[in-house]
């Protein structure tokens, strides 16, 4: 696990912007430095030593020294890989992953990426060609992004913050999209807040030559190949194997190796599944004082596997001191809520292992939150009643006022694009409209995801609830905080459950042993019954709870909100009486939290990201982690 940086040469750059790009990143590889640069291209890298600590170092040169390699995570089918090479008359002077990505770009090209599984970013610069290459894992597990300045300037790194030590980097905010991140808390595209800086999606690799970047797409998941013939008995048997195949790959490391727990079914089975190979310690975040808090679940599962648990905690000052340091390390705003305890879950982590997994993507794959069910209830209703009727009733009800069964008419007649992501948006058109300074920003952003739901026109509701989620959620808000609050504390975070394998089973799953009447990923629940207590097989989805929507009322944290929806950052893009009704809405009763949440980290983002540009003193309130 690691952190890289580098760019194309150009006259006017000093040969040292490359060291202070990498600096910028040492949190994600703490272990080690080292650089390449020729007179075309420049690369730098930070390493994080968790397989053959002694080898393996970065920048990597295969055998004829045309190729320099960067890599960012691990290959676990490396072994199998190197395997292939030895047999085509490659030698391997490394037990690294490293290795045999530099010798199979060298023997395979592109093709190479559909042979690995594991969590990637890689660059590959080739001297000869003077072509730089750069590819991303399956799921968008680690990140990659790059700068494209109009054949000026090409930059690539595992975090946009490298990119702001370049000289002819040009900062600027990509005002654009701010509609777009008040609906959704993330950007569901290539795009970034940052003008000219592009995410490479996952699947995907680019190609920059001659001043042009070029990017391929070598892998999309799909529901094409669904075996309706499957039942919840065989799939649970079949992912009992798959999980613990998976697990098993997940665990090669040259340190130690722990996990996180919450009280729930995913993390619980990601445990004891490793605790079979091995003793693990485990860690388990709480609050102080609140009823918010879990750890008794957590530490009475891990004394029923005999496993070691640690628990952690953190209160309300906590939480909010730690908010613009979450945005330094975020990049891009993210107000997912759970991001602060996810930090401080890898803090507390770190001073104990280098390596921990995690439970994400069991909830994507397996069909387990609660609002795929609702897709049982409206495609009922869309056969039994015509779609003009629909459309009738909807109109009627619209002007009348609230009542039990209103808003589902209403929504009864959308399509799901508008009717599924809609529902959960921060901000919705009507409402951006009220907050923001310039509504003529203001656009249809249910246009702006669109394409992903034309991509699996003509399959069921449900499974195009979960193929969006998969596009979405999971790489752009799951995984995405879960790298960057990991890394943020030189902690590696692995995801067995978001993995190649286990995502092509998962892609073969009907309806049927997906959910069974009100019970979510009932497949993957029975095959944790068969290794867990019934108690935590069963227990209802909470996913990460936290106090802060009691927090906010609070009169010492209210007031550092009240400060930030009156500062210069708000007058210049919200109406800043607009965000202080939201506010007192909430502290009168109205659950308003993570629309306030959105506004607030919006702000504390663009106050350390653009602090030439404001009065306040965000970036002074960041603090780097030490490592």
């Amino acid at each position: 696990m690691c952190g890289f940086a580098g760019y194309i040469n150009q006259a006017n750059v000093n040969k040292d912007t490359i060291k202070s790009m990498a600096d910028r990143i040492k949190h994600r590889g703490p272990d080690d430095e080292a650089f390449f640069q020729d007179e075309n291209a420049s690369m730098g890298f930070r390493r994080l030593s968790i397989i053959d600590l002694a080898h393996g170092r970065q920048p990597m040169m295969n055998s004829a020294e045309t190729k320099v390699l960067t890599f960012n995570g691990e290959i676990y089918n490396y072994k199998q890989v190197r395997e292939e090479l030895k047999e085509l008359g490659y030698e391997f002077r490394t037990d690294v992953d490293s290795e045999v990505l530099i010798h199979g770009y060298d023997a395979w090209g592109p093709e190479l990426l559909k042979k690995l599984r594991g969590m990637f970013a890689f660059v590959i610069y080739d001297k000869e060609k003077q072509e730089v290459f750069g590819a991303r894992d399956h799921f968008g597990i680690k990140p990659l992004y790059y700068y494209y300045d109009d054949d000026k300037t090409f930059l690539w790194g595992s975090e946009i913050k490298s990119f702001l030590e370049h000289p002819n980097f040009v900062k600027e905010f990509n005002e654009e999209l701010l509609p777009i991140h008040l609906s959704f808390e993330f950007i569901p595209s290539k795009e970034t807040m940052f003008k000219n800086v592009y995410k490479l999606l996952p699947g995907t690799y680019f190609i920059h030559k001659n001043g042009k970047t070029e990017t391929h797409t070598y892998f999309k998941f799909n529901y094409d190949h669904i075996d309706e013939s499957q039942t919840i008995e065989e799939d649970s048997k079949k992912i009992r194997k798959i999980v613990s195949d998976s697990v098993d790959a997940h665990m090669i490391a040259d340190v130690e190796v722990g996990s996180f727990l919450s009280s729930g079914i995913d993390s619980s089975y990601v445990l004891a599944e490793a605790a079979k190979l091995k003793p693990i310690q485990s860690f388990s975040l709480g609050f102080r004082n609140s009823k918010y808090s879990e750890l008794s679940y957590s530490t009475e599962f891990a004394k029923e596997i005999n496993q070691k648990n640690t628990p952690l905690y953190m209160d309300g000052d906590d939480y909010f001191d730690i908010l613009p340091t979450i945005m330094y390390y975020m990049d891009e705003p993210l107000s997912n809520p759970s991001a602060m305890q996810l930090f401080y879950l890898s803090k507390g982590t770190r001073k104990n292992v280098k390596v921990a997994l995690s439970g994400e993507g069991a909830d994507e794959f397996f069909g387990g939150y609660n609002t795929y069910l609702e897709a049982f209830t409206f495609e009922r209703y869309q056969k039994m009643v015509p779609s003009f009727i629909r459309k009738g009733l909807a109109k009627a009800v619209s002007g009348l006022p609230r009542f039990h069964g209103r808003r589902f008419l209403m929504r009864g007649a959308q399509p799901l694009s508008e009717r599924y992501y809609r529902v959960n948006y921060v901000f919705n058109q009507q409402e951006r409209d009220q907050i923001l300074r310039n509504p003529a920003l203001n656009v249809d952003s249910g246009a702006y995801t669109q394409h992903i739901f034309d991509e699996v026109k003509g399959k069921d509701e449900m499974t195009q609830m979960q193929y969006f989620d998969i596009n979405t959620w999971l790489p752009f808000d799951i995984l995405h905080k879960a790298d960057r609050m990991s890394m943020a504390n030189s902690l590696e975070v692995r995801t067995p459950l978001v993995d190649r394998e286990v995502a092509k089973f998962a892609a073969t799953m009907p309806i049927k042993t997906r959910i069974h009447k009100e019970e979510t990923k009932v497949s993957l629940r029975r095959a944790a019954e068969a290794e867990l207590p019934e108690r935590v097989a069963k227990k209802e989805k909470l996913g990460f709870p936290s106090p802060i929507a009691n927090w906010i009322k609070e009169d010492k944290y209210r007031k550092r909100i009240e400060a930030a929806f009156n500062s210069d950052i708000a007058k210049k893009f919200f109406k800043p009486e607009a965000l202080m009704h939201i506010l007192e809405e909430h502290v009168n009763g109205k659950s308003s939290m993570q629309k306030i949440f959105t506004i607030y980290t919006f702000i504390l983002w663009y106050g350390v990201f653009f602090p030439e540009d404001t009065n306040t003193n965000t970036i002074d309130l960041v603090k780097r982690t030490q490592v």
